[in-house]
């Protein structure tokens, strides 16, 4: 499987181990239509089997991660057409990449943005970022994981402000509360991301996958259940070669050469 020479929605680019992924709807500020989705999730498999590439970025436009859902593709559809066909499901595989995710957030990340933006493992954004979760605007609410991502990322009073009022969050404020991993400066923002990613991608990919599999379970077990998950996968970790070539460099004063296995 390969990555297609030209995505209607998208645009995908390699840079050493990392790609980046661009969402490409700018007449409708990147909204999450099925095509868009589909575009996303096929280069998405295609970059989790890819062994050249440990990390994935996923960025928007300037003025907008995305705008949310494609709300000409939702207004027809009806109670029975969502039993039918949860049209939102394919949004989640985003959440399944075992693979280290980073959303670039520049500009407007609303309704379906950002939700899909808390999909990724972190979330970088510059100070003119903007989130919400407009929904209760359109008479609905949030579907794709905006009532249960976002009360973990940011408690249930500023969850339960933003969802209910649909008021837009600044970055500075998602820092403080743990929404966003990081602000950095809108001067060359996406170069900037992709050295964070750069330096993600030269650790141990197994490694990187066994650590993220590790927090991403302590939100669906107990303490004392995560820490033995943990431990499981750390005694896995000694498996692995790379973890005698961390550790050999470290005790000879060297960078590490990892090999991913």
């Amino acid at each position: 499987m390969v990555f297609k020479d030209n995505y209607t929605n998208i645009k995908i680019k390699i840079i050493e181990r990392v790609i980046l992924i661009t969402l490409n709807r700018p007449s409708a500020l990147n909204a999450l239509s099925s095509g868009l989705i589909d575009d996303l999730n096929h280069a998405l498999k295609v970059a989790e089997k890819n062994s050249n590439i440990s990390v994935i970025v996923i960025t928007g436009s300037s003025k907008a991660f995305a705008a949310g859902a494609d709300i000409k593709e939702m207004i027809a559809k009806s109670f029975s057409d969502l039993i039918d066909n949860d049209f939102i499901k394919p949004w989640e595989k985003l959440s399944l990449c075992k693979k280290p995710t980073i959303a670039a957030v520049d500009g407007y990340a609303l309704g379906g943005g950002c939700e899909l933006a808390m999909m990724c493992d972190l979330l970088i954004a510059n100070e003119n970022t903007k989130f919400g979760q407009p929904e209760i605007n359109l008479g609905v609410f949030p579907a794709a994981g905006g009532t249960q991502r976002l009360p973990r990322a940011v408690g249930k009073a500023k969850a339960m402000d933003m969802v209910l009022s649909g008021r837009m969050m600044g970055a500075e404020e998602a820092e403080k509360l743990g929404l966003v991993s990081r602000i950095i400066s809108s001067d060359n923002f996406i170069e900037n991301v992709i050295e964070i990613a750069k330096e993600i991608s030269e650790k141990s990919l197994p490694s990187l996958i066994m650590a993220k599999d590790a927090i991403n379970s302590s939100y669906e077990t107990s303490l004392s259940q995560g820490i033995i998950y943990e431990r499981r996968l750390f005694r896995s970790a000694f498996s692995l070669e790379d973890q005698k070539e961390g550790m050999s460099a470290f005790i000879e004063k060297r960078k590490a050469k990892f090999k991913n296995s």
